[in-house]
């Protein structure tokens, strides 16, 4: 069989290729597997039979990630920055340009703002109606007549 020196050059090679995954990603993908292939190798180093180095490969890796996935994740979330501007959803505005999908104009006056409106329906609303707001769709308020 091989000697556990021969096996420092397999440990080394799965750490660069684990740290190329790395760089090349966007998130977190092999950072464990760099950890276990760099304990890997220091036993390797002390002499200890490839199977135990490839158990302790498994074992760091494991540990690494269940330590430190949930603490990453958490930082590494984006995290979803609530507006005010939902809470108009279900409100009733009133019509200060004509709303016509086709043309691509229309306003709503709602809580004291004025408001880039289309038809839920592609109906034309006249100014001056009122309107009942359904959703937002980007900056724009999808309405319903009232």
């Amino acid at each position: 069989m091989f000697e556990a020196d021969s096996w420092n050059g397999l440990w080394i090679i799965a750490i660069i290729v684990f740290v190329l995954i790395e760089a090349v990603t966007a998130q977190l993908v092999s950072i464990w597997f760099i950890v276990g292939s760099v304990a890997a190798l220091a036993a390797s180093f002390f002499g200890v039979p490839f199977y135990l180095q490839l158990i302790i490969f498994v074992v760091v890796s494991a540990v690494a990630l269940a330590v430190t996935r949930p603490i990453i994740r958490k930082y590494i979330k984006p995290r979803k920055e609530r507006t005010n501007a939902d809470r108009v959803i279900g409100q009733v505005g009133v019509v200060t340009e004509k709303i016509d999908n086709i043309g691509a104009t229309g306003q709503v006056k709602v809580d004291g703002k004025e408001w880039t409106a289309r038809s839920e329906n592609d109906e034309p609303v006249e100014e001056g109606k009122q309107v009942v707001i359904k959703r937002i769709d980007g900056v724009k308020l999808i309405v319903a007549e009232k």
